[in-house]
């Protein structure tokens, strides 16, 4: 599933070509792919045609392109396990998993994988149909600060304001985000994947930094140390950092940019998907287990689990955890 990384880097791509663009019509595809648009407030082709966009903004996993004029609008993204935003040049061919066509029309020449041309297709591709598009109304930041990446007005689409900041926005609370884990009863991952507790990290960046900050995936959020959970922060933060300058994450096909090139951070992976191989730290063989229905990869000399003080266990064997 594309996290932060991999959003980011269509975010970007897409900026220049669509930002003072118009819409000159929309073609959809596969109407499951508009699952989270509201046929009250209009029909999506209606609603988007003849509309100039705004540059593209994004808050964890969540894209949307603000709509010039009118009523504040924007075009709603999300990926879901297996979504793609490609620019294409006009008559491109595209596989049978295209969802929606935005023919779009730029001010000035932009560059598309076939060259540059000032009117170029805007493809929603979607293996599984998990992604989805959406017209949807902003609504003011819950902060008074900007909406996400890419913008500095405080407006958020509605039905985004309720996912949290990721660890690289300017305006997360990193003082609130350790008063949230304290009152987490609940293994350290799967707080960490919830995104209205902390926005763009996903099962691959959250192996990673655990892995890095040497924690176990089940350990109970609010045991963790005041310290521990600022080491943690900091691991996460260069995490996805180092993902970012290297396009994300790609294992196949599914993970390109907006021009279909590859990320290549998988070649800096040293726990997710490297179950068998040595730890990169210590060498004990990295582990995977069931986990919320994917799996969870872990050193299990490195990432000990420390029994909670209420078990009433001895912690005398995990004294390299956390």
């Amino acid at each position: 599933m594309p996290e932060l990384p991999e959003v980011e880097v269509v975010r970007a791509g897409l900026a220049p070509a669509l930002t003072g663009s118009t819409v000159l019509g929309v073609e959809v595809f596969e109407p499951r792919s508009l699952r989270r648009h509201d046929p009250a407030s209009g029909a999506f082709d209606a609603l988007l045609t003849g509309r100039v966009l705004e540059g593209p903004v994004r808050r964890g996993k969540f894209l949307w392109v603000p709509l010039r004029g009118g009523a504040p609008q924007a075009i709603v993204a999300h990926l879901g396990m297996s979504g793609q935003i490609l620019l294409r040049e006009p008559g491109t061919p595209e596989s049978g998993l295209l969802r929606i066509r935005l023919h779009v029309e730029a001010p000035e020449p932009v560059a598309t994988e076939d060259g540059e041309q000032r009117e170029f297709w805007v493809h929603f591709v979607d293996q599984r149909i998990f992604g989805s598009m959406a017209i949807d109304r902003l609504v003011p930041t819950a902060d008074g600060r900007h909406g996400g990446f890419g913008t500095d007005e405080a407006l958020v689409p509605s039905q985004v304001a309720h996912i949290a900041r990721d660890p690289l926005d300017p305006a997360f609370d990193d003082a609130a985000f350790f008063r949230a884990l304290a009152r987490k009863r609940t293994g350290i991952k799967r707080a960490l994947l919830d995104q209205g507790l902390v926005s763009g990290i996903g099962n691959i960046y959250a192996d990673e930094a655990l892995w890095a900050s040497r924690v176990h995936y089940a350990q109970s959020a609010d045991t963790l140390s005041r310290a521990k959970s600022r080491e943690l922060l900091a691991e996460i933060r260069r995490v996805l950092a180092k993902a970012l300058a290297e396009g994300g994450t790609s294992f196949d096909a599914q993970y390109v940019n907006v021009n279909g090139a590859s990320g290549y951070f998988s070649h800096s992976l040293n726990a997710y998907g490297q179950q068998g191989k040595p730890c990169p730290r210590c060498g004990t063989p990295i582990v995977r287990e069931q986990f919320m229905n994917r799996g969870s990869h872990f050193c299990p000399r490195c990432q000990r689990l420390r029994p909670n003080r209420s078990s009433g266990l001895s912690r005398s064997s995990s004294a390299s955890a956390p």
